[in-house]
């Protein structure tokens, strides 16, 4: 068994939307901020839902959450394909999360849906790439961290004759 190992992630959240008078009230500050990972100079452009007074031209960290979720299950799908010798050369995913709102203000996450598309070069082999879905969802550390579910409705097309 291999040794168990620790990662760390950092990244600055730099809030960059005082009009002026900070947080005087409510309705006096932008909820604009960006996000930068260490050693990357390109910044996400975040605020909040456009619900929630937000910009809508960035990306709130609802959909974020959405789409870090995507980003590994996708990930660990390509990975064990790979390993598997399945040649996957097309992959999309038109994710979505459902959150519900409480009437005292807070929200939680109730559901997550992963809507991968992918194409693989050998028809043969759909079965096990579906099956490699169900694998890559167990393994992925960022579906194994929420306490919401996380699932995924896979379509599966071979490569184009």
């Amino acid at each position: 068994m291999a040794k168990e190992r620790r990662h760390e992630y950092r990244v600055t959240n730099r809030w960059t939307g005082n009009m002026g008078s900070g947080t005087a009230a409510y309705g006096a500050y932008s909820r604009d901020h960006e996000l930068i990972g260490a050693e990357k100079g390109a910044a996400i452009a975040g605020s909040s839902d456009r619900v929630f007074r937000g910009d809508p031209a960035r990306y709130n960290p609802e959909e974020l959450l959405v789409g870090a979720l995507s980003a590994c299950h996708m990930l660990w799908v390509l990975h064990l394909c790979a390993d598997a010798g399945i040649v996957v050369t097309e992959y999309s995913d038109e994710a979505w999360g459902e959150m519900v709102e409480h009437g005292d203000g807070s929200g939680e996450f109730t559901r997550v849906v992963l809507c991968p598309r992918m194409r693989i070069t050998d028809r043969a082999r759909i079965a096990e790439a579906i099956a490699i879905h169900d694998r890559a969802h167990a393994v992925c550390c960022l579906a194994r961290s929420v306490r919401f579910a996380v699932e995924h409705e896979v379509t599966i097309l071979p490569e184009q004759e």
